[in-house]
This record gives structure tokens, C-alpha cells and sequence, in this order.
């Protein structure tokens, strides 16, 4: 395959540091053009160092002048802030742009980079949980690819490759359970961010570990799951399977169904997603049916874990609805890792929230924008 270059937004974080191990590991195909971090400045210099990217961003202002006098003398460009990130994206020698940043600050350099006709790999929730039906329009009109680095969405897009001509009947995100599958409201009321933060199968930021334990990371994924594979609400479900070996599956109009699987690991679908079409050898482990001679299934428990059914109804309600809803994640995933609000009350935080704010039926990317702060600005009130 033809070496690509390779803009990694997030480039400190879980999925970035992941993606320079698979880049790392393959550098005859992949080269880094692009690094950027929201503030971890020392991890960013020593990739910057060993990597020798074009530039990077650091969005925290203040610490531009460190990261730009470590960098001095390595020919590597130093820019800061949310400009800054919407400015790299735009290189001409960029072919894809991971992007691994946390939170809405994804979208604006997203779009900067789909308009400049750039392929992506997404790893930010937000590009399309708050702004879905903008962002595959853009994805459309400018002839990119979308590719997804969520192990759940990437394990569809790959049963989907050759299904193009067949309709999708339904299909069924896998989700871990997180480390309280089985519990009940009881148990959740008094759990700790220490017990929350123990996934059993992952690991990942402490934001996302949080989702996954609340199960609002895979109603996020219901959500984005309707965006990049253009279906109704009514053809995506959630199933739980504790092993994380089937990372998800699709059935087709006939009865028929494909699932992908493998080891959790995710430097897997990274690895294809910043490929693909290629698969390429590697030295991750390999799937051993003999250590796995049982795989089970069990309904996801909307009632206990409230999130997820909040995600669903974000989708059912429309609008900015979604947006709504993932900005008070935020704002309660943060309150309970302050030790604000308890484990359970972050579902109440979000649905009151979501109560609170009046719904707009057809937002511009502007309006998202403005409600995704305005939301945040009534969850932290409400979370006093």
C-alpha cells in the first residue's frame, strides 16, 4: 500500500498513544504528519522528538512556550490553541486525520479537514453524536471516507464490506457490561469512582471507563451507529457479552448475520481503520478458541442503567437532542469523579438537563456549538 500521512488529534490520550504503537510498527505504510494534545505538554514533546511530525498543536496557550523551546532546532512547526488544530488539519500532505480528541473541541477541525477533502478516522463520539446528520452530509459532498475506530462501529463497517446491494435488517452492538453488569439499583447507589473505574475487558480515560460503567458509552454508540450506517433507531440494539470476543454483529434481510471478532484489544481497529483497505501483519495477539470455549449473551438492562435508554430517546426526540444529552454527560461524568453527585445521579443530572432544555428541531453546527455550552452552563447548576 502506498505510505499515508497521518494527522493524530489527541496524540497523549488512550486511542492516540495506541495509534503511534501501530504506527510505530509500521513504518513503511504509516508516517506522522501531524501531533496535537489539549495540555499533556511533556508527552507531547517526547513524541514530537521521536516522531519528527511537520507540527504540533498544543491547545493549552499556556504551554506553548514550553513545548516550543524543547522543540527548537527539530524543524517542527509549534502552533497552539483551537486555531491551531483547525489550521494542521489543512496541510496538503495530510491523507487522514485521526481524530482521538475528547469532547466537542473534534468538530470544528473535523469539518476543517472533510472540506479540505481528508479522510477520516474517528475516534471522537462527539463529531457525530452532536452533530451526526451535518457530519455525513459534509462526508458526502466532499467524497471522503468516514472510517471507525470505535471497536463496535469498526466491527460493522467490516462485516458490511462487499454487503453494499443488501439491506441491513438490524444490527447488534456488543456491549462488556462494564465492572456492575448484573447489579442493581441498590448496589449502584453506593459504588465508588475507584470500583467505576475497573473495567474488566478495557483500558481506557477515566471519561470513558465512566460511560462504559453507566452504559451511556454504548448509547453514544447506538447514536453515532445511526449516523455513519444510515439507519432507523428501531434497527440498532444493544446486547451484552461479558467476553468482549464479538465486538458486533449484523443481520441482513435474509436471517443471515456476520460478526467480527477477536481479542479486546484496540489497537486492532485502529490498525484498520488507518489502513483500510489494507490489512496489514502485526505481532498483536491472536484469538484462541480453546481459552474461550464459552461465549455468552444477556439483554442490556435499560431500567438499571438509565443512560442508555436516555440515548435512545435522545434519538427518538431528534434535533439537538443528542447534543443535549452528551453535554451533560460530560458535566455529570465530571461531577461524579469530583465526588459531586453519586453514581445514579448522574442519570437523574442528565435528564433533568435534557428536561430543562428547550428543544431545537434543525441546528446548524453554530446552534450546536452555542447549545452545547449552554446546556453544560445549566447541568453544572443543576449538579450544585
Amino acid at each position: 500500500m502506498k505510505k499515508k500521512n497521518i494527522a493524530i488529534l489527541g496524540s497523549t490520550g488512550s486511542v492516540g498513544t495506541q495509534a503511534l504503537d501501530v504506527i510505530r510498527a509500521l513504518p513503511e505504510v504509516l508516517e506522522v504528519s501531524v501531533l496535537t494534545a489539549s495540555a499533556n505538554a511533556d508527552l507531547l514533546i517526547a513524541q514530537a522528538q521521536e516522531f519528527r511530525p511537520k507540527a504540533v498543536v498544543i491547545v493549552c496557550e499556556e504551554k506553548y512556550t514550553q513545548v516550543k523551546s524543547a522543540l527548537e532546532g527539530f524543524g517542527i512547526t509549534v502552533l497552539s490553541g483551537e486555531k491551531g488544530l483547525e489550521e494542521v488539519v489543512q496541510f496538503e500532505e495530510i491523507d487522514m486525520v485521526l481524530n482521538a480528541i475528547v469532547g466537542s473541541a473534534g468538530l470544528r477541525p473535523t469539518v476543517k479537514a472533510i472540506e479540505r477533502r481528508k479522510d477520516i478516522a474517528l475516534a471522537n463520539k462527539e463529531t457525530l453524536v452532536v452533530a451526526g446528520a451535518l457530519m455525513m452530509d459534509l462526508v458526502h459532498q466532499y467524497g471522503v471516507a468516514m472510517l471507525p475506530v470505535d471497536s463496535e462501529h469498526s466491527a460493522i463497517f467490516q462485516c458490511l464490506v462487499g454487503e453494499q446491494d443488501n439491506p441491513i435488517e438490524k444490527i447488534y452492538l456488543t456491549a462488556s457490561g462494564g465492572p456492575f453488569r448484573g447489579k442493581d439499583r441498590d448496589f449502584l447507589a453506593t459504588v465508588t469512582k475507584q470500583q467505576a473505574l475497573k473495567h474488566p475487558n478495557w483500558v481506557m480515560g477515566a471519561k470513558i471507563t465512566i460511560d462504559s460503567a453507566s452504559l451511556m458509552n454504548k448509547g453514544l454508540e447506538v447514536i453515532e451507529a445511526k449516523w455513519l450506517f444510515n439507519l432507523a433507531v428501531e434497527q440498532i440494539d444493544v446486547i451484552v457479552h461479558p467476553q468482549s470476543i464479538i465486538h458486533s454483529a449484523v443481520q441482513f434481510q435474509d436471517g443471515s448475520m456476520k460478526a467480527q471478532m477477536g481479542v479486546p484489544d484496540m489497537k486492532l481497529p485502529i490498525q484498520h481503520a488507518l489502513t483500510y483497505p489494507y490489512r496489514q501483519s502485526n505481532s498483536f495477539e491472536r484469538f484462541d478458541f480453546m481459552k474461550y470455549t464459552s461465549l455468552t449473551f444477556e439483554e442490556a438492562d435499560k431500567d438499571t442503567f438509565r443512560n442508555l435508554e436516555l440515548a435512545y430517546q435522545s434519538l427518538r426526540d431528534g434535533g439537538d437532542r443528542p447534543c443535549v444529552l452528551n453535554a451533560a454527560n460530560e458535566v455529570a461524568v465530571a461531577a461524579f469523579l469530583a465526588d459531586e453527585i453519586s453514581f445514579l445521579g448522574m442519570s437523574d443530572l442528565i435528564e433533568a438537563t435534557m428536561c430543562q432544555q428547550k428543544m431545537v428541531k434543525n441546528p446548524s453546527l453554530e446552534d450546536l456549538l452555542a447549545i452545547d455550552k449552554e446546556t453544560r452552563i445549566v447541568a453544572r447548576s443543576l449538579a450544585k
